[in-house]
This record gives C-alpha cells, sequence and structure tokens, in this order.
C-alpha cells in the first residue's frame, strides 16, 4: 500500500514538474511571436512616426529581443493607463516604454533591471509668468500631468496649493494643454518632454533644469513569466556589453538626431 502511494505521490510529481516546465519562452517560440505592449504615442521611446511606421527607443529595443528570440513581433498600442492592465490580462507578453519601477506597479507586474535613468521635470510656456519651478507652486496653477505616470505623484508632492490636471493618454496631450492655454506648467519625464517638444516651433517650450526626481527606467512582464523576465535581464546585460544599448540611446534620448530620420 506504501509503495503504491509513492508511486502515485511520483506520478504526481512528474506531472507538476511538467506542467512548471513550459513557461513563456516556450508559448512564445511555440506561436512565433513575440507580443509587446507600447505606448500609442510616446516619442521618443514609442511612436508612428510621420511615414506611418511604429519606432522610438523602446520599440527598437523590443524588435532586437525578437530577433534575438527568432520570432516576429507584434506591437499592441495603448494608452499610457492601458499598459499595465494589457500586460496582466495576458494580452501582451511584455510591455517596453519609459516606465519607473515603483513599489505599487511592482505589486502588479514584475520589472527588469533599469534601462536607463531619468527624472521628471517642469516645463512652461516659454515667454509666459510661470518662468521658474518655483513659480509653478503658485496656489491655484494648473498643472498638466498624466494620468498614472510618475510625474503625476511628482507634481502632487512638490506642488501641494496647485491645481493638478491629469490627462488620460500620452506625452503631447501636456505639451498640447500648456501651448493651448489649459494649463499653466506641465510635468513629464523630461526625456519625454524632450523628444515630445521637437513636434513644435523651437523655443515653444521652456523646460527647467531642475529635477523633480531621479527616476530608473524598466520594461516589465508578469510574475509568473520568471523565464521571459531572467531572459530579458539577460538581454539587457547583452546589449549592454556590446554597445548595442548606449547606440539606441545616444540616438533616441541623448540627442536629436532621430528627428531628421523621422
Amino acid at each position: 500500500m506504501k509503495i503504491a502511494n509513492l508511486f502515485v505521490a511520483g506520478l504526481a510529481l512528474l506531472s507538476i514538474t511538467g506542467t512548471a516546465s513550459a513557461g513563456t519562452l516556450d508559448d512564445i517560440t511555440a506561436r512565433g511571436e513575440l507580443r509587446v505592449a507600447v505606448q500609442t504615442q510616446g516619442p521618443p521611446f514609442s511612436m508612428v512616426d510621420a511615414a506611418g511606421a511604429r519606432t522610438g527607443s523602446a520599440v527598437e529595443l523590443a524588435e532586437l529581443m525578437a530577433t534575438e528570440m527568432g520570432v516576429k513581433i507584434t506591437f499592441l498600442d495603448f494608452d499610457w493607463d492601458g499598459l499595465i492592465p494589457a500586460l496582466m490580462s495576458g494580452k501582451a507578453d511584455l510591455l517596453v516604454a519609459d516606465m519607473t519601477p515603483t513599489l505599487p506597479r511592482a505589486m502588479k507586474v514584475a520589472f527588469t533591471k533599469p534601462f536607463m535613468f531619468t527624472g521628471s521635470t517642469v516645463f512652461t510656456k516659454a515667454g509666459g509668468k510661470f518662468g521658474s519651478t518655483e513659480s509653478c507652486g503658485a496656489a491655484g496653477t494648473k498643472i498638466a500631468v498624466l494620468l498614472g505616470a510618475t510625474g503625476e505623484k511628482e507634481a502632487k508632492k512638490a506642488f501641494p496649493e496647485a491645481d493638478i490636471k491629469s490627462y488620460k493618454g500620452g506625452g503631447p496631450l501636456l505639451l498640447d494643454a500648456v501651448n493651448n492655454g489649459q494649463a499653466d506648467c506641465g510635468v513629464n519625464d523630461v526625456s519625454a518632454v524632450k523628444g515630445q517638444s521637437t513636434a513644435y516651433p523651437a523655443g515653444t517650450f521652456t523646460i527647467m533644469p531642475e529635477m523633480l526626481s531621479k527616476e530608473p527606467l524598466a520594461f516589465a512582464t508578469r510574475y509568473d513569466s520568471q523565464d521571459l523576465l531572467i531572459w530579458m535581464n539577460l538581454f539587457l546585460d547583452q546589449v549592454a556589453l556590446d554597445g548595442r544599448l548606449q547606440t539606441n540611446l545616444d540616438y533616441w534620448v541623448n540627442s536629436d538626431d532621430w528627428k531628421k530620420d523621422h
């Protein structure tokens, strides 16, 4: 009887082990497709350019991932606040964006190691009465932020007396709000602000030199996709070592070189 019980237990263990061995990487390989959630419009990390092509820093890194995996890639477009729900629902295998791996977000999704560091900054319309970070903190000042973004939290903390206006969508909405006078100041990731402001005539905005925060940026997958998370971290190590990551960031984030091509 004891031997029979041990035999049954062994079969159960083998069943569990066999199930556990089939991970997200196996699923991606089997379907021949990597499904990636990206922000609809968030240059320089993700955008549709003048030729109608999906491109950007995060997009190109995701394409490199797919190439290394030997599969095709499918991009799924979402507003900022839809990225994590899309990942959690299983619509996407991973998300790539200029997302800060905050502790509350990490309660929902598993973040990779940082691929770069940035921070939130304040911007205003050039030539207006709001010419400094401090001036944006006056009581009643309308400050545009992106719903669910780190800048929303930083703005509320830095400007407790201001009127924080949260916009659902992408960073360009904040620039539009400030440019059109719907908001006095805006707060967003400095890399995003610099990249997105290039769509306007030079000198339209004043971007403050002070940073409200210093933050890492990372990609994410689900906690039940530990095999994919380990692979993504190894990928980031590899492209950092062979220079492909720095080349990407120098083109898309650390300069305006991409503007002439897109």
